[in-house]
C-alpha cells in the first residue's frame, strides 16, 4: 500500500526524511553495528546523540540558556501533576484558565494538591472561544497561572496578549502547548515554563518540559524522585534509563525542522496548510461549519460539522476520504464531527487535496 496523507490528532504524521533516516539506523546505527534501542544510554555514542538532541531543539525554538530543556516521561498528562508539585513551592493556590477538555483535565489534577483558581471558563460556550480576560479573576495569592495554548479537541489556539498579560500581572506563567509544540515560536520572555508530550510534532514516548533556572529546586517534599524537575535537570534527562528510541527520532525530527528553515518557516507553512481547510470551510457556504470563535482558530487541530453534524453524510464523508487516501478524519468522540489535524509532518500538498476533495464533496452532496 502506498502511504496514505495520515490528518491523526497524534501520534501524527512524520516527515518521510525522517523515517527513512530512520529505517537505514535500524540495524546499525553510525557504524556501531547495533540499533540505538539496544545500546548502552551510558554509551558514548548514546550520549552523544542525546547531547544534540538538547542543543538541536534549543537551536530550533530559540531557547534561551537560561532554561533548562528536559525530556521526561508519561506524556503531558503526567506534567498536569509535575507542575504544581515543582512551582507551588510555598503556597497553597494557584490560577488555572479552562478553554477546553485538556486545561479541565490540568485543573482536576492539580486540585490534588492545591486550591484551583478558575480564572475563567469557556465550558458555557462548548469551548468555541476565549473568555474575554476582562471576565477573568485573578487570585493573587496564586503561585501561577496556567493555560492551555491549543486545545486538541475543540480547536482553540491562541498567545496571551497584553490586555491579558495585564490582567495577570507578575504571577509566573506556564504554558500547555502539547498540541502546538513546535509549530510556532514560542514567547521566552513572558513565561518561566512550558511543557509538551511529543507525538504531535515529534516522537510519542517522551515529554518535554522547559524551565527557567531560577523556577527550579522548589518541588515539595512529596514530589516522587521521577516528577521532579530538578533531579531530571541535574541529571541531564538521564536519572534512569531515557526512551532511547523516541529521544532519536526526536533528534532526527529537530534535524529535519533546522534543514527546513526553523521554527519561523514551520509557522508560516503551518497557517498557509490551515487557510486552506478554513477557505474550504468558509467557502462551502454553510456546508461545513466551524463553530470556533475566528480569532482564536487554531491553525493545527481544526474541528468542523458536516450539514450541521448529520451523522450519516458525515460517516460518508469519512468513507470517500480514506478512498482518496486521506485518513484519520473523525472528530474527538466527545465533540463528534470532523477534525484535521495539520502537523508539521503534513505536507502541504496532502492538505491541497484534501481541501479540493471537500469542496467536491459538498458539490455532490448538497441537495
Amino acid at each position: 500500500m502506498e502511504r496514505v496523507f495520515n490528518f491523526s490528532p497524534g501520534p501524527a504524521m512524520a516527515p518521510l526524511e525522517v523515517l527513512e533516516t530512520a529505517q537505514r539506523d535500524m540495524l546499525n546505527y553510525h557504524g556501531t553495528g547495533m540499533s540505538i534501542m539496544e545500546m548502552s544510554h551510558r554509551s558514548k555514542p548514546y550520549e552523544s546523540m542525546h547531547n544534540k538532541t538538547i542543543s538541536d531543539l534549543r537551536k530550533v525554538m530559540c531557547i534561551p540558556d537560561n532554561f533548562k530543556i528536559l525530556m521526561m516521561q508519561g506524556g503531558g498528562t503526567l506534567q498536569f501533576a509535575c507542575v504544581p508539585l515543582n512551582l507551588l513551592k510555598d503556597k497553597k493556590k494557584a490560577n488555572y484558565l479552562v478553554t477546553g477538555a485538556w486545561s479541565e483535565k490540568s485543573v482536576n489534577e492539580a486540585s490534588r494538591f492545591c486550591t484551583v483558581n478558575i480564572v475563567a471558563t469557556g465550558k458555557d460556550t462548548n469551548y468555541t472561544t476565549v473568555p474575554d480576560p476582562k471576565t477573568w479573576n485573578i487570585d493573587p495569592e496564586g503561585a501561577y497561572f496556567y493555560y492551555a495554548a491549543n486545545e486538541t479537541m475543540h480547536g482553540i489556539e491562541f498567545e496571551l496578549t497584553d490586555e491579558m498579560l495585564d490582567k495577570i500581572g507578575n504571577q509566573p506563567i506556564v504554558v500547555d502547548t502539547c498540541s502546538n509544540f513546535l509549530s510556532r515560536p514560542i514567547q521566552w520572555d513572558r513565561i518561566v515554563a512550558m511543557f509538551a508530550g511529543a507525538p504531535k510534532n515529534a516522537s510519542s514516548g517522551i515529554s518535554f518540559v522547559i524551565v527557567r533556572e531560577d523556577m527550579l529546586g522548589h518541588s515539595l517534599q512529596i514530589t516522587p524522585t521521577q516528577c521532579d524537575w530538578t533531579i531530571c535537570a541535574d541529571n541531564n534527562s538521564m536519572y534512569n534509563t531515557p526512551p532511547c528510541f523516541s529521544i532519536y527520532m526526536c533528534g532526527l525530527y529537530f534535524e529535519w525542522m533546522i534543514k527546513s528553515g526553523g521554527i519561523y518557516e514551520i509557522h508560516e507553512i503551518s497557517k498557509q496548510k490551515a487557510a486552506l481547510i478554513y477557505n474550504a470551510v468558509n467557502e462551502s457556504n454553510g456546508f461545513y461549519n466551524c463553530a470556533v470563535n475566528p480569532m482564536y482558530r487554531s491553525n493545527i487541530n481544526v474541528p468542523f460539522f458536516v450539514k450541521d453534524g448529520d451523522k450519516n453524510l458525515e460517516k460518508k464523508f469519512l468513507e470517500e476520504a480514506e478512498k482518496s487516501g486521506l485518513y484519520t478524519l473523525s472528530g474527538h468522540r466527545f465533540v463528534g464531527g470532523i477534525r484535521v489535524s495539520l502537523y508539521n509532518g503534513v505536507p502541504i500538498e496532502g492538505v491541497a487535496k484534501l481541501a479540493e476533495f471537500m469542496m467536491e464533496f459538498c458539490i455532490n452532496n448538497r441537495n
